[in-house]
């Protein structure tokens, strides 16, 4: 009995830090989605009718996208430790190659159904400076992320 209390106890902590840090990502994930809107805002000159019908298929790519590279990332990350990459077989190798090249080719699909969305409510000349934009805010990102350093947050 005392037993099954301290697992009980230990399986409650456990998860009660896996929920605290799920919701921690959350917030920076809002945090820096927040960041973006801004910045795309700030670039890309939109109509308020063009905005209108622009951020609602934006925004669902872009939860769409966090999800799928979340997701697929806690998988490949688990697997590309040290230790389960020195014992990991060909095989294995050649499975988890095709599922990474599986989910990149996902979110290429879904960047196309994107332009494909958004062709008849931007120009192509908007559709080119939201891509610029997306390139600079990450490029921003990575710079801003770089002088931080991964462990100071």
């Amino acid at each position: 009995m005392k037993i099954k209390n301290n697992l009980l106890a230990i399986l409650l902590f456990i998860s009660c830090g896996l929920f605290a840090q799920g919701k921690k990502m959350l917030e920076k994930k809002e945090e820096i989605f927040a960041l973006k809107v801004a910045f795309i805002t700030n670039k890309l000159p939109l109509t308020s009718s063009e905005a209108e019908k622009f951020w609602p298929i934006y925004n669902a790519f872009e939860d769409k996208q966090f999800e799928l590279k979340h997701e697929k990332s806690l998988v490949f990350l688990k697997k590309m430790d040290d230790e389960a990459l020195s014992k990991m077989s060909e095989k294995e190798a050649a499975t988890l190659l095709a599922k990474m090249e599986s989910t990149e080719d996902e979110i290429f699909q879904m960047r196309k159904k994107l332009l494909i969305s958004l062709k008849p409510i931007l120009s192509q000349v908007k559709l080119i400076k939201l891509k610029k934009a997306e390139e600079e805010f990450n490029r921003k990102l990575l710079l801003q992320y770089m002088k931080k350093g991964p462990r100071n947050n």
